[in-house]
């Protein structure tokens, strides 16, 4: 009962702060309220400080920066989208990309001794102020005893625990909203603020984060330019991360990219398959995409840090998606709409003739344009529209995916306006088509059918054995099916129902007013 009374504080906070600053309601945007708004969000700008920021951008990022990091990740999503959110909003959230502040040095040197168990000496030969401070952790550039050098990353203190309180607060926000707002039950808030939950909860065991970078390195070697830094396993630790050093240039420095004459169409090329080519390949991706966790070298190579959140999704999810993107690329919307309905995102009830029409309607007017020529926003919307239309629920599996698919094609036009997306991404698709579909794929399902049928048909004795003892027992009256037995048994089903729902009730799950904007966003 504290618990969820702190919770419901912690969002009660969040939405006094957004007030705080302007960023609930913005002021900007007062003549585009609907009138039953406009009294509403009068009334919450009473609570405004005066003086603030002009960019109801930079307005927003203040305020989720004193939310704390669960609430700064969502920002650094919108900050990506400029042509969703609009250029000069998104300007001002991209302070949250590598702007947070730092803390205190001794405590960095302190948390790092503790950690590898030894003096700071025994292990670096220098160690420098922190270069980067994000939400969760901070990096400082160092020198090894044996002259690598590395960046150290280090968490901030007391992370966890704020990151649990806000987790709660999320997933109490998220009952509220599945029960309060009837629309928003086919969004899953629940299952998907569980899903972001469990993969920022894995962000504060920086082991974990040494072994996905190990991981997604193996991907990228799949993908061209795309390179991941080496963990220095000897100096790293569960707040401790410890990685080779990187002389790129942040993708947030567009100036400083141009300067050193790197071919910026050709970096945003290398995200999007990079992205693409480590999902489909191998099922596994970096989640975390924004501009602050990207580099580029002078040769034009494509480094990502910060392995805090991984995304991997199963074979069968991967050719789904591939047959999706491939419908869209080849225009071919009978069967993107069939893999739709293959994967099960498309209820059955439905008709696959009038979804696929619905996909034409997406796919014909961006079909060929450049990024600059497509209204995203208005595609966003529409794509919203449609999985209202057909009774699409929000998939948790997919949600990191779709995630970062929105913040690699966000960054990428960043890099150039007139990226087109589906050219760059045709070659990786086309790739991955071939192989499964073609003769290697078809051999490779063979193969997996059988084993498939050979596991089944080693349990096959074993059920035998407890169809027959079930059978047994029957016929010798110790099992009994009469009326009695039925009901007292269906009267189980029913309290085990009630008290699971109230589970439900207690473990519910999601950002409140923020989660809510998120929802639109996937």
């Amino acid at each position: 009962m504290l618990r969820t009374l702190a919770s419901l504080g912690r969002l009660g906070r969040a939405g006094f702060m957004l007030a705080r600053y302007d960023a609930i309601f913005p002021r900007e945007y007062q003549d585009k309220f609907p009138p039953s708004l406009k009294a509403f969000a009068a009334l919450t700008r009473l609570f405004s400080k005066r003086g603030e920021a002009d960019n109801p951008g930079e307005r927003l990022a203040r305020a989720l920066e004193k939310l704390g990091p669960t609430y700064v990740k969502f920002g650094q999503v919108l900050a990506t989208r400029a042509d969703v959110v609009g250029e000069r909003f998104a300007r001002g959230l991209s302070r949250l990309q590598d702007q947070m502040p730092p803390f205190d040095q001794a405590v960095a040197v302190t948390t790092l001794e503790r950690e590898l168990g030894g003096a700071l000496s025994a292990s670096f030969k220098s160690f420098g102020e922190p270069v980067n401070a994000a939400s969760v952790a901070q990096v400082h550039k160092a020198v090894t005893t044996d002259g690598q050098t590395v960046a150290v990353k280090i968490l901030r203190p007391g992370i966890e625990r704020r990151l649990a309180k806000d987790i709660r607060a999320m997933r109490l926000g998220a009952a509220l909203v599945q029960k309060l707002v009837p629309a928003a039950k086919r969004l899953e808030p629940v299952k998907f603020v569980e899903t972001v939950a469990r993969a920022t909860e894995l962000e504060t065991d920086l082991r974990l984060e040494a072994a996905a970078a190990s991981e997604l390195a193996e991907a990228a070697a799949y993908a061209e330019n795309f390179r991941v830094p080496a963990v220095n396993w000897e100096r790293s630790a569960k707040r401790v991360l410890t990685t080779e050093w990187i002389d790129g240039i942040p993708l947030t420095d567009i100036d400083g990219i141009d300067k050193a004459g790197i071919d910026r169409d050709a970096l945003a090329v290398t995200l999007t398959r990079a992205f693409l080519t480590c999902a489909l390949e191998t099922g596994v991706f970096h989640a975390d995409m924004h501009a602050g966790n990207l580099f580029a070298d002078r040769d034009g190579n494509l480094w990502a840090v910060d392995f805090g959140i991984m995304g991997r999704i199963g074979k069968s999810e991967r050719r789904f998606l591939a047959m999706i993107l491939h419908g869209f690329l080849t225009r071919d919307y009978a069967g993107a709409a069939q893999a739709h309905f293959d994967a099960g995102y498309v209820p059955q009830r439905h008709s696959i003739e009038d979804f696929a029409s619905a996909l034409r309607a997406v796919g014909e007017p961006i079909f060929g344009k450049r990024a600059d020529e497509v209204p995203m926003s208005r595609v966003l919307l529409q794509l919203f529209e449609i999985t209202d239309l057909f009774d699409m629920h929000l998939r948790p599996e997919l949600v990191l995916l779709q995630k970062t698919m929105v913040q690699s094609e966000g960054v990428a036009r960043q890099l150039n306006p007139q990226h087109d997306m589906w050219t760059a991404s045709a070659p990786v698709v086309e790739k991955w088509m071939r192989r499964e579909l073609g003769p290697e794929g078809v051999a490779a399902d063979f193969v997996a059918d059988v084993k498939r049928l050979r596991d089944s048909a080693r349990k096959l004795p074993g059920a035998i054995d407890d169809w027959a003892e079930a059978g047994a027992r029957l016929r010798s009256g110790e099992v009994r099916l009469d009326t009695e037995s039925l009901d007292r048994l269906a009267g189980r089903q029913r309290e085990g129902r009630i008290w699971r729902w109230l589970g439900y009730g207690v473990l519910a799950v999601a950002a409140g007013g923020a989660g809510a904007a998120l929802y639109g966003l996937f």
